[in-house]
């Protein structure tokens, strides 16, 4: 029989509780408490004596890369390709639109979806609004021909106060639907950009079409200062000031820029304090200070596309963030609202759709659904 633990020296000048006291006394290694940590987490292992403390173990180094910080789980388009192969779709002649409603499943990176549409029916549709539409453009040259002058333009939609139902749903389903391949393609590590506003931000951005001219002028000094395209999801939050900013995932590129010499760090906050360029100059200082965020921990979180759908999406969910999706009411006028709350920068949707009989739709598609996120569907089960 193996003999008793070795006795570990106690430097710290307390004494041990004494053995009669089963309380106290110390865990073994096999039947330690759950929870109980016996060192603090390091590169090194633990060891008994302090002349070990001065060598550390080979393969136990601390890494000072960034490789094993990241492990994507984003689907290809030819994981895609091959899940949807896996449906048995309906033949069709090329060029023919049958009537009446057809059963569709769509497969997507993070999506499975069925549904049921009636394709000749919303093509009818939609040439009622082309004819409608080619009427009004006749209408208004008529009155400019017969006046010399352009009829007054329609008023604005109504005002928008707040982030829609149908806007969330709609970014939710897009977000599962990208192919974020480009972005994990080159190797760097995801990172969450923040882009916010001065204190004084009603004077350089009045209404949201100027939030968007900024965001504009930003993506093209990155394409040139890089060689690249930016790409990225984002969405736009309000602060409880008002002020509104900007959440963008995305790949920061790793070096100099190729105009200023910069890291990536140093050229946004630069570059996004110009574009907004606040005619105060105490704004200005601060706003460059100040003004732009760049969170690895956030970025890493997005290993899956359902992960990024569920981020842009957290705050949406819950009642003491909502406040962020409240548009500030110099905001508020018909024509001065922000627009769209979301939106991609150069990643496009792999989705493939396929056409399956009606009584297959009804009575298997659930059941499949379940199957390809099932373990036993093996490699298919990545993207659902």
């Amino acid at each position: 029989m193996a003999g008793p633990p070795a006795r570990v020296e106690d430097r710290s000048g307390r004494r041990e509780p004494a053995a009669s006291d089963p309380a106290a006394a110390p865990a073994s290694a096999e039947g330690r408490a759950p929870g109980l940590v016996l060192c603090a987490i390091s590169g090194r292992q633990p060891t008994d004596t302090t002349a070990d403390l001065d060598e550390t173990p080979a393969g136990t180094e601390v890494p000072n890369t960034a490789a094993g910080l990241w492990t994507p789980a984003f689907p290809s388009p030819e994981l895609v390709d091959a899940a949807a192969a896996i449906l048995p779709a309906v033949r069709e002649e090329p060029g023919t639109l049958a009537e009446g409603p057809r059963w569709e499943l769509t497969v997507g990176p993070g999506i499975f979806q069925v549904a049921c549409r009636d394709w000749a029916r919303r093509e009818r549709t939609e040439e009622r609004a082309r004819s409608a539409r080619v009427k009004d453009v006749d209408a208004l040259v008529a009155a400019f021909v017969a006046t010399g002058e352009w009829p007054a333009p329609p008023p604005p939609r109504s005002a928008i106060t707040s982030w829609s139902r149908k806007s969330r749903a709609n970014m939710t389903k897009r977000l599962c639907e990208l192919d974020y391949t480009p972005l994990y393609a080159s190797g760097r590590l995801p990172a969450m950009v923040t882009l916010t506003y001065p204190g004084d931000w009603v004077t350089v951005a009045p209404n949201g079409a100027d939030l968007k001219r900024h965001m504009k002028a930003l993506r093209k000094r990155y394409a040139r200062a890089w060689g690249e395209e930016w790409r990225c999801v984002w969405k736009l939050e309000f602060q409880r000031r008002g002020a509104p900013h900007v959440h963008m995932l995305c790949t920061p590129p790793h070096g100099l820029a190729r105009t200023t010499g910069e890291q990536f760090a140093v050229w946004l906050s630069r570059s996004w304090a110009e574009v907004v360029d606040h005619p105060d100059s105490e704004q200005r200082l601060r706003h460059e200070r100040a003004g732009t965020a760049l969170d690895y921990a956030e970025g890493l979180r997005a290993t899956d596309p359902r992960r990024v759908a569920a981020y842009f999406t957290k705050h949406g969910l819950m009642a003491a963030k909502e406040y962020q999706h409240d548009v500030p009411p110099e905001w508020s006028e018909p024509g001065t609202g922000p627009g769209r709350f979301w939106g991609v920068w150069n990643l496009h949707r792999a989705v493939r759709t396929v056409h399956v009989s009606a009584q297959y739709g009804i009575r298997e598609a659930p059941r499949v659904q379940w199957r390809l996120g099932s373990p036993e569907s093996g490699s298919s089960r990545a993207a659902w």
